[in-house]
């Protein structure tokens, strides 16, 4: 097995079946010259969109009916990244539990070839015309396991 050092950014993704890319703007970089830690969340949401989107989900003007709605999120950095970069964002499920799962990240530098950080958030299956949670949508568990499918057969 190829050892960590070599592994390219994308190999560094692998066990995530969403990806995406973010070009660093000067602009993230905080005083310390590094990326603001509050931009990882930004970067968070960008990939949590793009996977919303792979299973289905589509978020457009005021809520209603069954939808996903965030409880918590996290943040690990790992190491600093700065300005010129792109990052590699990717997305995959964890924990699966009733009417929540916990959405899964990691942050990737093409330019150190380094996982930079590593997140997580819960989101829970929200039915914003009644106000209250409710069980994961079959059709989301269906895509979410096509999703998982798709990194296995990477695998294999």
């Amino acid at each position: 097995m190829t050892s960590s050092k070599h592994k390219t950014a994308r190999e560094l993704l692998a066990e995530y079946p969403i990806v995406i890319e973010v070009r660093v703007s000067w602009g993230d970089m905080d005083a310390f010259e590094h990326v603001n830690n509050t931009k990882y969340f930004r970067y968070f949401e960008d990939c949590r969109i793009a996977f919303f989107e792979a299973i289905g989900i589509t978020l457009s003007g005021v809520p209603e009916g069954i939808g996903p709605i965030i409880s918590e999120m996290s943040c690990k950095y790992r190491a600093p990244v700065t300005f010129p970069d792109i990052l590699l964002v990717g997305a995959r499920v964890g924990q699966i539990d009733g009417d929540r799962f916990v959405l899964e990240h990691g942050v990737v530098s093409t330019k150190t070839g380094v996982l930079v950080a590593r997140g997580a958030g819960t989101v829970v299956s929200y039915d914003y015309t009644n106000g209250n949670k409710v069980d994961l949508p079959d059709d989301w568990l269906a895509a979410m396991e096509r999703l998982d499918a798709i990194v296995k057969k990477r695998q294999a």
